[in-house]
């Protein structure tokens, strides 16, 4: 089978098209890459929150497989919309990397006596409406910064000073191989400060009569996480939300962590939940936020 997948430009996007790439040529398959670019790549002076609309970093991609330019897109799984557009579907889901966030800090920003380390009123660089409701709910007098670009863009900023600290998916610092030795590096417990609902996961989409495809990618999906992403992004969707929202969602198989915020920014409501009980839905998670946030 001849397969041409879609992939945004940067070195994490075609980390994972060359990943799903060489999985697929160990089943026989004959693969190229085109480089697609999206909004979310074009845009760089602006936070996710003030940019109009969703799919920032999958419209076009989308696009390509709708006007079959391109046979597959492989997605960071959290960049995805909750109701995809007509005509695609996700044909496998990847195992999951380490869904962690980490904290990035200048070895000068250091302050043993402060949670995570890190000093007092320090500046922290993050676009992520979730991110700054989370590093706000835990210590209100960090300054948050917006921080735009890739991953080594972002990491050079912060060593040319620009930031005290930065924040950062450990899957995509991992995935890339990045020596961090220069920096004091904190991973942020994801039972505690909550990732994005699918982080660290990679979405594989087809076009929904691609059977052939569809049947041969089943090879590649992992059962579980799609079964724990469902969960996680289904609060999403109920919350009609994508990555502009301060939203934070965190299923292991067993317990159901979910955090948000009413605005970016302010703090956040945060709820565990013992999957194990009767009566866990994320029907009742979101009921329950919003019931706490409107208090």
């Amino acid at each position: 089978m001849k397969i041409i997948i879609g992939s945004r430009g940067s070195d994490l996007a075609l980390w994972q098209a060359n990943f799903v790439s060489s999985e697929l040529e160990k089943l026989g398959c004959e693969v190229t890459i085109n480089i697609i670019k999206t909004k979310g790549d074009k845009i760089q002076d602006l936070s996710f929150d003030k940019l109009e609309g969703k799919g920032f970093f999958t419209k076009e991609i989308e696009e390509a497989l709708l006007s079959k330019e391109i046979d597959l897109a492989v997605h960071s799984h959290k960049d995805l919309e909750t109701n995809p557009p007509k005509g695609l579907i996700i044909g496998a889901v990847s195992s999951r990397a380490n869904p962690s966030d980490i904290l990035l800090l200048k070895k000068e920003a250091v302050d043993k006596n402060e949670k995570w380390d890190l000093k007092k009123g320090a500046i922290v660089g993050t676009s992520s409406a979730r991110r700054k409701s989370q590093l706000l709910h835990f210590r209100e007098d960090l300054n948050i910064i917006d921080l735009r670009g890739n991953v080594p863009t972002r990491i050079d900023k912060l060593r040319k000073g620009e930031y005290d600290a930065i924040v950062l998916a450990k899957a995509g610092v991992d995935r890339l191989e990045i020596d961090l030795s220069e920096f004091y590096v904190v991973i942020l417990n994801p039972k505690e400060f909550i990732p994005a609902p699918a982080q660290g996961v990679l979405g594989l989409q087809i076009r929904e009569e691609d059977m052939e495809l569809l049947n041969l990618l089943q090879k590649m999906n992992d059962s579980k996480v799609q079964e724990n992403i469902a969960v996680e992004r289904k609060i999403l969707n109920l919350m009609e939300g994508g990555c502009q929202l301060p939203l934070g969602v965190y299923c292991d198989g067993e317990t159901l962590f979910v955090s948000f915020a009413k605005n970016v920014g302010e703090k956040c409501v945060q709820l565990t939940y013992d999957l194990k009980e009767e009566n866990i839905s994320p029907e009742r998670a979101v009921k329950d936020v919003l019931q706490k946030i409107n208090a």
